[in-house]
This record gives structure tokens, C-alpha cells and sequence, in this order.
């Protein structure tokens, strides 16, 4: 597993695919129009460190609709946005082992990575 890609992946889904019954913090996945009524205009700042990727939410958005073959783009939905399976129905919901599951995982987090170097090299 690519820790890197991971940790986007974790953003990506708690920013733009949260829980149901979840309230989304202003300036988290929402349009700026929106964020800047709620605030009424005034721009809240991060304090989240550098490290974040944020901006990559939109670029994983896009990769995951529109450049992932479908098993694959079911393999993310599941893993990063299924709240509340257990790892075992996970797999079964992707008809793998768990082995095969991981596998696949770490496939995924590869073909990301190099979807996401070519985008950021045009």
C-alpha cells in the first residue's frame, strides 16, 4: 500500500463522501460560493499543516469516475467510503479474499499514483 496515495484517498472520501448524518465543516468539499455564504463572506483559513492534500480532492474525483476500470472504481468506493462494513463483508462485496483484496488495494494505490503524476505533468 502507498501511504501517500492512502492518505489522499482518506481525504478525498472524508471531504467529498462523508458518513450520512455527517455535517461537513465550512471550506471541506463544499463550493466557495456556499462556504462564503455561510461564513458571510469572511475566508476561514486551514489550520490543518502543509502536509494536506486538498487539492488533489478534485483530481481523485475525476480519476475515480471517469479513468478507473470498474472493479477498480468499486474497490475505492468500498474501501475509503464504506463507513460501517466490517473488512470481511468488504471483501465479499468485491468477491475477494482478503490476500486478493489487499493485493488489489495496493494495484489501485499504484494506478492512482501514476494517473495523478501524468495530470500533474500537463
Amino acid at each position: 500500500m502507498i501511504k501517500a496515495i492512502d492518505e489522499i484517498l482518506k481525504t478525498w472520501a472524508a471531504e467529498l463522501h462523508p458518513p450520512e448524518n455527517t455535517h461537513v465543516e465550512v471550506g471541506g468539499g463544499g463550493s466557495m460560493i456556499a462556504t462564503l455564504m455561510a461564513t458571510k463572506g469572511e475566508l476561514i483559513r486551514t489550520t490543518r499543516s502543509s502536509t494536506c492534500h486538498w487539492d488533489l480532492t478534485a483530481d481523485i474525483e475525476l480519476i475515480v469516475n471517469k479513468h478507473l476500470p470498474p472493479d477498480m472504481e468499486h474497490l475505492v468506493r468500498v474501501h475509503y467510503t464504506d463507513y460501517d462494513s466490517p473488512d470481511s463483508m468488504k471483501w465479499a462485496s468485491c468477491r475477494l479474499g482478503r490476500t486478493q483484496y489487499y493485493q488489489r488495494l495496493n494495484v489501485l494505490h499504484a494506478a492512482i499514483a501514476e494517473l495523478l503524476l501524468g495530470r500533474r505533468a500537463a
